[in-house]
């Protein structure tokens, strides 16, 4: 099912080698994905587990094809990554060609010109005109330790603030600014210490008529009165939460923290990783309400596919480490720094972000609609190509995290891949690929909607 000439159409929806169209030819899990699970048991560390266990042999566009042929509707992403599509042309030719030169050397040993020009870019697209300088990691959570490591070195300090509901990585600290237990933190103490967590502006749960400069009053109250201003080296949040359940806070609420901030020397640091690279609509979230933030954390769509992250700030926070303070011997790859330059000169060549809009325009209508006619969709939330819906007890604020997967799961069974999330594991995520073309990203919703239609009747 192909699009032409809608807004979502584009030069590369129509140049891929998948035809971008959904087609389910056996049960889900197929066989051969039944047989490579097998293997898994026997060989794959058991705590590591997959939402669907179906075996990806091919990806191109917005299209997942496993190794039975079923052809799945990809509307999560990788959780984000390929925001410019899987195998998306431009990123692979330049990461053949590299790889064809060199594929490490280290770039705290013997330096290359991509790093640079990686860093080169983020700085130009980073909010705010002051001069600006960025390093490059491996991982999203690797990033934000390193910008956490810079805000205390800096300031001096070492309370860090973060959010309830919020999801900043898996190792010791940033699973320390993680808000949800299970399964990311449960009995992987002792945690990183100075963390302290408090309320976020989350409008479907805050009081009737909560404003966000109300929220950012009660977050300030708390610091002030638990931690302490002096105390706080940063405040770090996402603009809008993602596995925390793409909570969006009220207008307000981050301009408000972000001048306490500035106000008391404490840095304002914006975790990206998720929302970044045009994925709501603009190069970064933390944009649409004109935040300049003192540190900005990127990952996921950075290299379309490929690991890199980074963290991108103010140049005299970022140059006041010392020389090799920061590093490590895979940031900043070859191959990943060639993958992010054609990715982001795709995100720009095809203003991606306009494409975020317009799908976010198209799936908020569609999902409106649905939750007119299901009281169990409480909320219908998100920004350009970042859309959810929170599942409860109709009538109430219950989570209703039975339901949520059962949807999934009827979803997943019709060859569209859709994500979970949220603190209560009642919310329904939608990441496509910002190339998916116009009847693919109705016919994965037309699945979704069919599957709220079946469950919630």
């Amino acid at each position: 099912m192909t699009g032409s000439g809608s807004d979502l159409d584009g030069p590369i929806t129509r140049s891929l080698r998948i035809p971008q169209a959904r087609n389910v030819v056996t049960e889900i899990p197929g066989p051969r994905s039944q047989a490579l699970e097998h293997r898994r048991s026997n060989a794959v560390a058991s705590a590591v587990s997959s939402v669907l266990p179906v075996y990806v042999e091919d990806a191109s566009g917005a299209i997942l094809v496993d190794v039975d042929g079923n052809a799945f509707i990809d509307l999560g992403s990788g959780i984000g990554v390929v925001g410019v599509g899987h195998a998306a042309p431009g990123v692979v030719e330049a990461v053949a060609a590299q790889v064809g030169r060199f594929t490490h050397s280290c770039f705290m040993v013997n330096p290359y010109e991509s790093y640079i020009a990686v860093c080169e870019a983020l700085n130009g697209l980073a909010p705010g005109s002051g001069p600006t300088r960025t390093a490059l990691f491996n991982s999203g959570a690797e990033a934000v330790e390193n910008a956490v490591k810079i805000a205390r070195h800096v300031t001096g300090r070492q309370a860090v603030v973060v959010f309830d509901h919020a999801y900043h990585g898996r190792t010791n600290l940033t699973m320390a600014l993680t808000a949800k237990n299970m399964p990311y933190r449960d009995g992987f103490g002792p945690f990183a210490p100075e963390v302290y967590r408090v309320p976020v502006s989350y409008p479907f749960r805050d009081p009737a008529g909560m404003t966000g400069d109300e929220a950012a009053t009660r977050a300030i109250a708390q610091i002030e009165r638990q931690v302490g201003a002096g105390n706080v080296a940063c405040v770090l949040i996402e603009p809008i939460q993602g596995e925390g359940g793409f909570i969006v806070p009220a207008p307000g609420f981050l301009p408000s923290l972000a001048r306490w901030c500035a106000e008391h020397g404490v840095l304002f640091v914006v975790d990206e990783i998720q929302t970044g690279l045009c994925r709501t609509g603009k190069w970064f979230a933390c944009e649409d309400e004109h935040i300049v933030p003192d540190l900005m954390t990127t990952a996921k769509a950075l290299a379309g596919g490929l690991p890199l992250a980074a963290v991108t700030g103010r140049a005299e926070i970022m140059d006041g480490v010392h020389a090799g303070g920061i590093g490590g011997t895979y940031g900043g790859n070859p191959v990943a720094c060639a993958a992010a330059l054609a990715a982001i000169d795709t995100l720009r060549t095809l203003d991606l972000a306009r494409a975020a809009r317009r799908i976010g325009e198209v799936t908020l209508t569609r999902l409106l609609s649905l939750q007119a006619g299901h009281p169990g969709i409480g909320d219908v939330r998100g920004r350009g190509a970042m859309m959810a819906i929170e599942l409860v007890r109709p009538g109430t604020l219950e989570p209703d995290p039975e339901s949520t997967r059962q949807i999934t799961r009827a979803c997943h069974r019709a060859g569209v891949m859709v994500l979970a999330c949220g603190t209560f594991a009642n919310v329904i995520r939608l990441l496509p690929p910002l190339v998916i073309d116009a009847a693919l990203l109705d016919d994965g919703l037309e699945v979704l909607a069919t599957a709220v239609d079946d469950v919630l009747a």
